[in-house]
């Protein structure tokens, strides 16, 4: 079995998503090992997004993801990074397949609705950045 880490972003909190991520990752037989709602500073938005600092998105960015609650789970699941990206959609939701969150939800670009983790070590990474083994043990 595999882990990833998803993030439903402050856009779907606000907007009231939450259950209906959590429908489709169920639907699709990914399995809510951990979860949590927080809220990020900027410094933490920025430690976590630290891979994209030299990236023109990184301000804005990171100014979204403090911007308001956000809801992080630790999915698992057979194949479960590349099932839950495939879930998610194109990081351009225009671009994004007809049914997954990111097409049926997003409003642009940045506030696509929802994160998850792009290989495995990023996925180590991201889990360990918000769970600590307490909350993650079997």
């Amino acid at each position: 079995m595999e882990r990833t880490l998803s993030i439903i972003k402050p856009d779907g909190v606000a907007r009231g998503l939450i259950g209906e991520v959590i429908r489709r990752l169920e639907k699709n037989d990914l399995k809510i090992i951990a979860m949590k709602m927080l809220r990020m500073t900027k410094k933490q938005a920025e430690g976590f997004y630290a891979v994209h600092k030299n990236r023109p998105f990184f301000q804005g960015l990171t100014d979204f993801m403090s911007s308001g609650r956000i809801v992080v789970m630790i999915l698992e699941g057979e194949d479960a990074i590349a099932r839950y990206r495939k879930l998610m959609g194109s990081t351009n939701y225009k671009e994004a397949e007809q049914g997954t969150i990111r097409k049926d939800f997003a409003t642009d670009i940045e506030k696509n609705v929802v994160h998850g983790s792009d290989s495995p070590e990023s996925a180590r990474f991201e889990m360990g950045y918000f769970f600590n083994s307490f909350e993650t043990a079997d």
